[in-house]
C-alpha cells in the first residue's frame, strides 16, 4: 500500500470529480495538456557526479523532484556453506583422486550470489530511516533489483570473498509526488555506470586488484559481438508507474492525478535480449492510491441545506452513494484493477516499442552520451 505521508491531497470533492471526468475521456486530458497518456515528465540526468563512488547518478524532473544515487562496493569475506556434493568433490581433489575441472568464470558464478550482498537505503528529508515511506520504497527497489538474480551473481569473486554492494538513494527535494519511478530510474543509471576494479588474482587466492582505474570492468558489461549473441547481458530493471482511470491507462502520473486513480501498478521491467520483445517483466506490485482516502462529495439529495434528506444510517448513506455513482458527484473508488486492464497495461509496457523500451533506451542514451 502507499505510505500515508503521500496520501494528503488538497483537492475538494468538486475538483476531484472534474479531474476524474477529464482523465476518463477519450483521449484523456491530463493536467499538463501537452502530454499524452504515455508521455513522461521531462528530466535532466547526469552520471559520475560522486567521485568517491563506484557509480553515481542524479536525475531531476521538471516539477522539481530530484534524486541522487551513489553505489559503493567493498570486498567482504564469504561464509562458505558447501553442499554435500561440493564437500565430496573437494575431498576427492585434496586426496588426488580427481583433478579440478577448469570452467568459465561465468558458469562458476551462476547461482552462487546471495541477496545479502546487496544493501539499499533510501533517505528523504523530513523522514526517519524507519518511517513507512523510506522503508516501503527501499523494499520495492530491492525486490525488483534482486528478482532476476544476475546482479548478485556478478558480485561473486571466489568461494572465500565477494563484493558487498551498497546503494544509497537520496531524495534531495521534498516528496512532491510519488517518487518510486524517479528513484528506480536514478538507480538504473547509477548501476549502469558503476565499475569494479579488475581482478588480477586467480581461483581462491586472496583478491588482488589492478590499481589502474582505466582497466576497471563495468558492473553491467555491454553486450557486443558474437559472445553477446550466445550469452546476452541484461540491464538493471526500471520501475514504471501506471494508473487506471475508468478504461484509460496513464503512465507517470503526478500527485493530483493519483488522487483520482482507480488503481495503480508498479511494473518492474528489464531489457532482455533473450526476449522476443526486447523487454521482460521482473515484478508487478499494486499500490493503494490516495484516492481511496479522499472525502466523498455530498449530493443535493443527501444535503438538508438544499432540500435533501439526510441518511439515517451509514448503510443507508452507502446505498444512496452507490446509486449516485455515475451522477458526477465525487465518490472514492473501491476495489482494484480488472484482469483485462492489467493485461492491457503489461502489453503496453513490454511490447516491441512499448513504454519500457522507450524508458530504458532513453537512460542508455544518457549513459552513452
Amino acid at each position: 500500500m502507499a505510505p500515508a505521508q503521500l496520501q494528503q491531497v488538497n483537492l475538494s470533492p468538486a475538483e476531484l470529480s472534474y479531474l476524474r471526468s477529464t482523465l476518463s475521456q477519450t483521449p484523456p486530458i491530463r493536467l499538463d495538456h501537452t502530454k499524452g497518456p504515455r508521455d513522461f515528465r521531462s528530466m535532466r540526468a547526469e552520471y559520475d557526479v560522486l567521485p568517491g563512488a563506484n557509480g553515481s547518478a542524479r536525475i531531476a524532473l521538471e516539477d522539481g523532484l530530484e534524486a541522487l544515487v551513489g553505489v559503493k562496493a567493498e570486498v567482504e569475506r564469504s561464509q562458505w556453506r558447501p553442499t554435500p556434493e561440493e564437500r565430496d568433490a573437494r575431498l576427492s581433489v585434496a586426496a588426488g583422486d580427481i583433478d579440478m575441472k577448469d570452467e568459465d568464470d561465468e558458469d562458476d558464478n551462476k547461482g552462487k550470489g546471495q541477496n545479502a550482498w546487496v544493501e539499499m537505503s533510501v533517505e528523504i528529508a523530513g523522514f526517519r530511516d524507519d518511517d513507512s515511506l523510506p522503508v516501503f520504497l527501499a523494499s520495492m527497489l530491492t525486490e525488483s533489483l534482486l528478482a532476476s538474480g544476475e546482479l548478485k551473481d556478478r558480485l561473486y569473486i571466489n568461494s572465500r570473498f565477494h563484493w558487498k554492494l551498497y546503494v544509497d538513494i537520496l531524495l534531495i527535494s521534498p516528496a512532491l509526488s510519488y517518487p518510486l519511478a524517479l528513484l528506480s530510474m536514478t538507480t538504473h543509471l547509477a548501476l549502469l555506470t558503476s565499475r569494479l576494479p579488475a581482478l588480477k588474482s586467480e581461483r581462491d587466492e586472496d583478491p588482488l586488484f589492478d590499481d589502474d582505474w582505466d582497466a576497471s570492468v563495468p558492473l553491467y558489461p555491454k553486450s557486443k559481438g558474437k559472445a553477446a549473441a550466445g550469452s546476452p547481458v541484461d540491464k538493471p530493471p526500471v520501475i514504471v508507474l501506471a494508473m487506471a482511470v475508468g478504461s484509460n491507462v496513464i503512465f507517470d502520473p503526478c500527485k493530483e492525478e493519483l488522487a483520482v486513480a482507480d488503481a495503480v501498478l508498479a511494473i518492474a521491467c528489464a531489457n532482455s535480449q533473450s526476449s522476443p520483445n526486447g523487454t521482460r517483466i521482473v515484478s508487478i506490485r499494486t499500490i493503494d492510491p490516495p484516492s481511496h482516502l479522499t472525502p466523498p462529495g455530498v449530493p443535493n439529495s443527501m444535503n438538508s441545506a438544499t432540500g435533501g434528506v439526510v441518511p439515517t444510517s451509514g448503510a443507508d448513506a452507502l446505498t444512496q452513494r452507490e446509486l449516485l455513482a455515475n451522477s458526477g458527484v465525487w465518490t472514492p473508488p473501491r476495489g482494484g484493477m480488472k484482469r483485462g486492464l492489467v493485461g492491457q497495461v503489461v502489453k503496453m509496457v513490454v511490447e516491441k516499442g512499448g513504454v519500457a523500451e522507450e524508458v530504458i533506451d532513453a537512460l542508455q542514451a544518457i549513459e552513452v552520451g
